[in-house]
């Protein structure tokens, strides 16, 4: 895991809580150590300028995961970690996009992001007794291939969105959507597959060549 600093021993049982989905101190002063230095990262990426595609690129790179090839997320960027999320290939998302990383997000190849989403795997207690204490558990987010989340949309933790499937704006995703769909809502739900209607942009697109 490419955090800036190598992890003291006695925090490795925390880091493995936070991606076992266990309850754990988020305000652990090494782990809010090692966090902070994550969010430079992502403060670093929010200080390019959009003439200066190579080096955002280059920061977008060593703030994230791992990123495939062809992959742009405009400015601002916001995350808890960044390096706990990982792109495929040709990914693009727009303004405004929050990762709350605390444990893996996963984005697949070819999905595209409308301004304001969020991907959310971190959960506090229920039992305010456990929110007192300043309690943390987190489940892996999965958008899968060729997605189209629309603007606003929220994913909640433990969410897998299926391959090609398109989620409506200000959606409230609180449980896994299928392959093939269309859905929205909140809670978002399945509202159909595609139809001969969703093949129209094929006889009426201009390109500028």
């Amino acid at each position: 895991m490419p955090y800036p600093i190598e992890p003291p021993e006695r925090l490795l049982p925390v880091i493995k809580a936070m991606h076992e989905g266990k309850y754990y101190d988020p305000g652990d002063p090494d782990l809010m150590k090692i966090q902070t230095l994550c969010l430079e990262r992502v403060a670093s990426y929010n200080e390019t300028r959009p003439l200066e595609p190579e080096e955002r690129e280059k920061r977008l790179r060593a703030l994230l995961g791992g990123m495939g090839e062809k992959c742009y997320i405009e400015p601002p960027l916001h995350a808890n970690w960044g390096c706990h999320t990982f792109l495929g290939r040709n990914v693009y998302a727009n303004f405004n996009l929050t990762l709350t990383d605390d444990t893996y997000i996963t984005i697949e190849d070819d999905v595209m992001i409308g301004p304001n989403v969020t991907l959310v795997t971190a959960a506090h207690p229920i039992d305010p007794e456990g929110r007192k204490k300043g309690l943390q558990c987190n489940k892996p987010v999965r958008i899968c291939k060729n997605v189209w989340l629309g603007a606003g949309v929220i994913v909640l933790p433990g969410v897998t969105v299926g391959e090609n499937t398109t989620i409506g704006a200000g959606s409230v995703v609180t449980k896994d959507i299928p392959a093939n769909v269309v859905a929205f809502g909140s809670p978002c739900r399945v509202v159909r597959t595609f139809t001969e209607k969703d093949l129209a942009w094929r006889e009426n697109t201009v390109l500028g060549l």
